[in-house]
């Protein structure tokens, strides 16, 4: 695992709701729903271990922008309001090379809950 890993390359696609990460010449598309359900905000966290809160009805969010914050993170604004997580270069990087197995996780919760996610959009 890269031990700083710092984003060459960040490009939102609203179009197709992914947002493109390039890390030494890897690239990695994460959509926008994955995101939103994995933000690291308190609201989505929770403030401990357990208190996790599942986001649902999130197939169809958006990202209507990505600002940097410092030279540390990135704040994304989600289209159905959510704006309070900071997504770190490393929780970033996290995510990419994460994807299936926390994707894996977060549908196996909402069956586990279950809610039916809407076709893929």
């Amino acid at each position: 695992m890269n031990p700083n890993p710092v984003p060459s390359e960040i490009q939102l696609h609203k179009q197709s709701r992914k947002l493109e990460l390039v890390y030494d010449g890897q690239h990695f598309q994460l959509t926008a729903e994955f995101l939103r359900v994995n933000s690291p905000s308190a609201e989505v966290q929770g403030h401990g271990p357990g208190q996790e809160v599942l986001q649902v009805q999130k197939e169809n969010v958006g990202i209507s922008q990505i600002e940097p914050v410092g030279h540390y993170a990135i704040k994304i604004y989600f289209d159905d309001g959510h704006d309070s997580g900071l997504f770190s270069w490393d929780y970033l990087y996290h995510l990419c090379v994460n994807h299936d197995e926390i994707w894996s996780q977060y549908l196996d919760k909402l069956t586990a809950a279950g809610y039916e996610r809407e076709a893929d959009c």
